[in-house]
């Protein structure tokens, strides 16, 4: 069974929990696209909800699917969020970004009742820091934002090289935000919570991938079937 293979096992076992009239948040990535195409068989069927996606691609694919979409500008809440991750630790805490989606992912992760990360089991990890930590940014003033983030980081005891995220042009990547990504290759996270705070004091970060209290549920696929975790 190919990775591909699992990661849309994930997908299908999420779409399980859509009800007809939800109003669900979309995610990005490749486990969150397959998430998207077998809602959109759903809804040829005759299933009936509203997404909004977490980035471009995911409304082009949303669109390709006729799911229909709105905008957290026109409703107040969202019953589900079903997205992917980078990395999942025993408490469901989340490295996200790999993408270059993370903010718009926070943004419908928080205003959502629930959600479900879904991946194939590589991404669950006992500590997370093995995937770059992505930490999206303002360009003006790069250099004293670095500056700062490398304060944090030895204040809270990790250390690691970074480096701006690069697109295939070779430029600075930009997010749909208009934004950089600077990627952070810390190794080993011990305490998630208390660097996801410091980073969010920083004034010229954007928003940063450590999801901390978002995730409710746990959907892993590998080859031995489904794994479902609940945060404790």
């Amino acid at each position: 069974m190919s990775m591909d293979d699992l990661k849309k096992q994930a997908a299908a076992r999420a779409v399980e929990q859509v009800r007809d009239g939800m109003k669900l948040g979309l995610g990005t990535g490749s486990t969150a696209k397959h998430f998207v195409e077998l809602l959109g068989e759903r809804v040829k069927a005759g299933l009936k909800v509203v997404g909004v996606p977490t980035s471009e691609a995911t409304r082009a694919d949303a669109e390709r699917c006729g799911v229909l979409l709105t905008t957290l500008d026109e409703v107040d809440r969202l019953d589900l969020t079903v997205d992917g991750a980078d990395e999942i630790d025993p408490n469901l805490e989340l490295i996200k970004g790999g993408g270059g989606a993370l903010l718009r992912e926070k943004i419908v992760a928080a205003a959502s009742d629930r959600m479900i990360v879904i991946a194939d089991e590589s991404k669950w990890v006992p500590t997370l820091g093995r995937f770059p930590l992505p930490i999206e940014v303002i360009p003006f003033g790069l250099g004293a934002t670095r500056r700062a983030i490398e304060a944090v980081f030895a204040e809270k005891g990790v250390s690691g090289q970074m480096g701006v995220r690069k697109a295939k042009d070779g430029h600075a990547f930009v997010t749909d935000g208009g934004h950089w990504i600077i990627d952070a290759h810390l190794g080993r996270i011990p305490d998630s919570p208390r660097l996801a705070a410091a980073l969010n004091s920083i004034p010229g970060v954007v928003e940063h991938g450590l999801f901390i209290g978002l995730a409710r549920t746990a959907v892993l696929a590998g080859p031995q079937g489904i794994r479902v975790v609940e945060r404790r």
